[in-house]
């Protein structure tokens, strides 16, 4: 397993607590993204709908981001944000299309 990239959150975390970010990037990204029964794809879109339904913003720009890399398309985003409204609520989904918004622009 190769390290992932750090990023500037995690950066700033591990300040903080070094080993929650270790456990991060070995355990999380290392193991779990990497196992063979989803791919990488699908758990981005499972990923983002969760942080979508927990109202998980900070989380989930990133996420978003990784998403795009990872093959999902914006229409996608969409639908899974859509799709939340209904079990996660109008105010959350809102939130997250806010989101979403800034990390296409960004993307461009």
């Amino acid at each position: 397993m190769s390290k992932p990239p750090s990023t500037a959150a995690r950066d700033v975390v591990r300040k903080v607590a070094p080993k929650l970010i270790e456990m991060t990037e070995e355990v999380v990204y290392g193991d779990v993204w990497e196992r063979p029964g989803l791919s990488k794809r699908d758990r981005s879109l499972i990923t983002v709908a969760a942080l979508v339904a927990m109202y998980r913003g900070d989380q989930l720009k990133g996420h978003l981001e990784r998403a795009l890399v990872n093959g999902v398309t914006k229409d996608e985003i969409g639908e899974v944000i859509t799709h939340m409204a209904l079990y996660a609520g109008w105010p959350t989904a809102m939130t997250a299309g806010r989101i979403a918004a800034q990390v296409f622009e960004e993307a461009k």
